[in-house]
């Protein structure tokens, strides 16, 4: 059944059949400062087991790495899991003053003292980079993980190794991505990528490829229940068969997206 605890969050018990789409909604948002926007998401902390969150692409002019921190800061979590592009590209110049708070706080939650699983699953816009920093920040990286919460095995991978679009078409790839970033910084509302991201034909079918290849993938090699991806910066949950996938979306966008997953095993997508 799905339930929504907090206006801001579509939710999944397993294993009801439950479809969520953050972005049918988003068009109807109220116009309210960042900070606002923030404040309220954060006026009830919560408790649980994992967070993940994913394309973050800190050094972008898009990042919101101070919303990000906020966050971090005020949810209670046992795990943490990075799934994927955590930087835009390999230029450190690029990072803020704001990135390089993100990146101070994940070394900090990644101290064993902490009592905090953090974990890095490398993105495609992370080749290059995850080696270097893990050393610097303490946090592993891989490929993919799984992990099991409340009896449940969930599997997490970013999604470009089902993109075969990107390794064929590397320069137009790169071309689209700094148009989509240019479209996100000259509108603040970032109406115009949302409606790019609903109406491209293109980009909804690769979203629904990711999600079936990624799937399939999980319960092949891995036995899961749960599939998490990122990638496609296109947040929801629905079921594909006996599986259910999760898109944790990305923090380029207003709002924001993340995956909570509470102690009792239930998924949650919030919106920030």
């Amino acid at each position: 059944m799905m339930t929504s605890p907090r206006g801001t969050s579509d939710s999944i018990s397993m294993p009801s059949v439950v479809e969520t789409d953050t972005d049918d909604d988003i068009d109807v948002e109220v116009e309210i400062s960042e900070r606002e926007r923030v404040d309220a998401h954060l006026a009830t902390p919560l408790d649980v087991d994992t967070i993940i969150i994913s394309d973050l692409h800190l050094g972008s002019d898009v990042a919101r790495s101070k919303a990000l921190v906020l966050m971090l800061k005020t949810h209670t979590y046992r795990r943490l899991v990075l799934n994927g592009d955590v930087f835009d590209d390999l230029n450190f110049k690029r990072l803020t003053k704001d990135d390089w708070k993100v990146l101070s706080l994940l070394r900090r939650l990644s101290n064993p003292r902490r009592g905090i699983e953090v974990v890095w699953v490398v993105g495609n816009h992370d080749g290059g980079v995850a080696e270097i920093l893990t050393h610097l920040l303490g946090v592993p990286v891989h490929e993919e993980i799984v992990f099991t919460v409340a009896g449940q095995r969930h599997l997490a991978i970013h999604g470009h190794q089902f993109d075969r679009w990107i390794t064929k078409h590397v320069t137009i790839t790169a071309i689209a991505s700094s148009l989509y970033l240019l479209l996100q910084r000259l509108d603040p509302h970032h109406r115009m990528s949302r409606w790019v991201k609903r109406t491209s034909k293109k980009w909804l079918r690769l979203s629904d490829k990711i999600a079936h290849d990624a799937t399939s993938h999980g319960r092949r090699n891995h036995q899961v229940q749960v599939v998490h991806c990122g990638h496609t910066h296109m947040p929801g949950i629905k079921h594909i068969d006996d599986m259910v996938y999760v898109n944790s979306g990305c923090w380029t966008d207003k709002p924001s997206t993340y995956v909570t997953i509470a102690h009792t095993g239930e998924v949650n997508l919030q919106s920030m």
